[in-house]
């Protein structure tokens, strides 16, 4: 082999050494402290890690983070499509939504929602100019679980939309000019498209607002909703052992985390040697065309 063509090996500096010992003897001594002292109460935070109060919190936050996500993801699709759209009232309509549940904070959403029983008590669903209706009790309907789904599958809406419209909007012109000279109707064009070639913009994005959602759902403990967070808060109300109960939760926020960005970091890698591929085969298929074709 060539040895101008072996990769070359980078020589690290001695201040990359020293940055390297300097903090491998911070890691050492964060480490050493916090094994070593006593008001951690490691024993209590093991005792609890798997509680049952605990683990229902869990299942309850994978719960809200799954349902959120997936009816945060088909709303945020209608959106952006809305979003997207030539007509304006349509798009416009879209873009009031995406900006009013993104210029709001989330935990102010969820108590709005909480307490949107004290705006319409009572609603009734009909058919217009018919005798058919019925009545509904928002204030038995709204209970915390219920305004819990809600205020966070609109607010996740939102933010999907504008992702899913940047993965619209990374489709190449000729792609859909080509969809158009193929006489594909509008839904036609979207489905074997669009959506398709937007995937690689979307997915990656997607994975990280799921962690986020993850994480949010601890908003939902203003509530009174059992979820992981309030579990813990609600053995710590009663055991007073306040930062062992929060470095439970914090520790199965951190590996539930861990367990999430595996599966997204998997979906990156797959999707950028996609991409990364794409330009060289292209360039190679020109590159070997007859010149006559080529013109």
């Amino acid at each position: 082999m060539d040895p101008a063509l072996k990769p070359r090996l980078r020589r690290r500096s001695a201040f990359e050494y020293f940055a390297w010992i300097i903090c491998c003897l911070l890691a050492v001594g964060v480490l050493f402290s916090v094994s070593t002292n006593p008001n951690f109460k490691w024993n209590v935070v093991a005792r609890y890690f798997t509680h049952e109060t605990i683990i229902r919190g869990l299942m309850l936050t994978i719960f809200l983070t799954v349902a959120s996500m997936v009816l945060g993801t088909l709303l945020g699709l209608v959106l952006a499509i809305m979003r997207s759209s030539r007509i304006k009232p349509i798009a416009a309509t879209a873009g009031v939504y995406i900006t009013l549940f993104r210029g709001t904070p989330v935990l102010v959403q969820l108590i709005f929602w909480f307490n949107i029983a004290a705006l319409y008590p009572n609603l009734t669903i009909g058919i217009p100019f018919t005798d058919i209706s019925t009545a509904v009790d928002i204030n038995a309907l709204m209970a915390p679980i219920t305004a819990a789904l809600i205020g966070l599958t609109l607010n996740e809406a939102a933010y999907m939309a504008e992702i899913i419209r940047g993965g619209f909007s990374a489709v190449g012109k000729g792609q859909i000019e080509a969809a158009d000279s193929l006489g594909m109707s509008g839904a036609t064009k979207m489905r074997k498209v669009i959506i398709p070639q937007a995937m690689p913009s979307i997915i990656p994005a997607t994975g990280n607002q799921v962690i986020g959602m993850f994480k949010e759902t601890s908003l939902v403990s203003v509530l009174g909703v059992a979820e992981l967070l309030q579990s813990a808060q609600l053995i710590y109300a009663r055991t007073y052992e306040t930062i062992p109960l929060l470095i439970v939760a914090s520790l199965w926020y951190l590996v539930m985390t861990l367990l999430l960005s595996y599966p997204q970091s998997q979906l990156e890698k797959r999707y950028s040697r996609a991409t990364s591929r794409l330009p060289r085969k292209a360039k190679k298929v020109v590159l070997t065309q007859p010149e006559g074709i080529a013109r």
